[in-house]
């Protein structure tokens, strides 16, 4: 076997391993965006159910019986109960809603990007009905929940918290090597609903980020319409920033006024 032979041989090896990793990546993809298995064990058992179309939500309610109203929506592998003392002091003008995506904690069904965000927006509207003014929270992953929930609903205030301008570009620098654009279904695209985000929102950033690098929080915030209040914590991680004290006076501050 000649040397040119043996080369074909190898490069053609290299490509269906190649080729295999692809379509592992593109089979098991939303084990690699949704984390629900840190979820199954809540803190608390849920007191509050919500039906979608195909599945149950199931969750929590702090402070009920205020005007005003607030969704929180968390990261891929947040347990949201674990909020539920930090959101009561808070917002203590707010009645909070801490909902488990579907398939998570206590919720049915299986998650994906179109159904989060249709169970959000419903969910919106439900709480919209007994409340003056319902303001939005999302972390991470929630981010780009959020992000589409503000832009077809009017949300009083929005804070985005260590959010990013696209999922898939998020992705994309992660793994250089995978062509995302052609794999990725769920992209979390909140730079194309930016312009629509013209409500006050507050925007928290990790400096020391390395799940999303600050510079897709610094993309989306280029697309507001409107400067937002930005909080940046110069030692925080991404799962850290809640152990600043300036990130609870930031959400405390923003979400107490009108």
């Amino acid at each position: 076997m000649n040397a040119m032979r043996i080369a074909a041989v190898m490069l053609g090896l290299a490509l269906a391993v190649y080729v295999a990793a692809l379509l592992m990546l593109y089979a098991k993809q939303r084990s690699l965006v949704f984390y629900p298995q840190f979820t199954r064990n809540p803190s608390v058992p849920p007191e509050f159910r919500f039906d979608v179309e195909g599945a149950v939500l199931r969750g929590w309610v702090v402070n009920p019986g205020r005007d005003r109203a607030l969704l929180y929506f968390g990261g891929n592998g947040e347990d949201v109960s674990r909020n539920r003392d930090d959101v009561q002091e808070w917002f203590p003008d707010h009645t909070v809603y801490l909902v488990s995506y579907r398939g998570y904690g206590h919720s049915s069904g299986q998650p994906s990007e179109l159904a989060l965000v249709a169970d959000a927006i419903a969910l919106f509207d439900f709480v919209a009905k007994t409340h003056r003014r319902v303001d939005v929270v999302g972390r991470s992953l929630g981010s780009g929940v959020a992000a589409q929930v503000a832009a077809s609903r009017p949300v009083g205030r929005l804070a985005l918290i260590t959010p990013f301008d696209s999922l898939l570009r998020v992705a994309q620098g992660h793994y250089p090597w995978v062509p995302m654009a052609w794999l990725l279904t769920d992209r979390f695209e909140s730079w194309t609903k930016a312009s629509q985000l013209t409500m006050p929102v507050l925007v928290v950033i990790a400096e020391q980020d390395d799940v999303i690098p600050p510079p897709h929080s610094d993309a989306l915030i280029a697309l507001l319409p409107k400067p937002p209040q930005v909080l940046r914590l110069p030692l925080a991680q991404h799962s850290t920033v809640q152990v600043y004290p300036e990130y609870d006076a930031a959400l405390r501050q923003f979400f107490e006024q009108e």
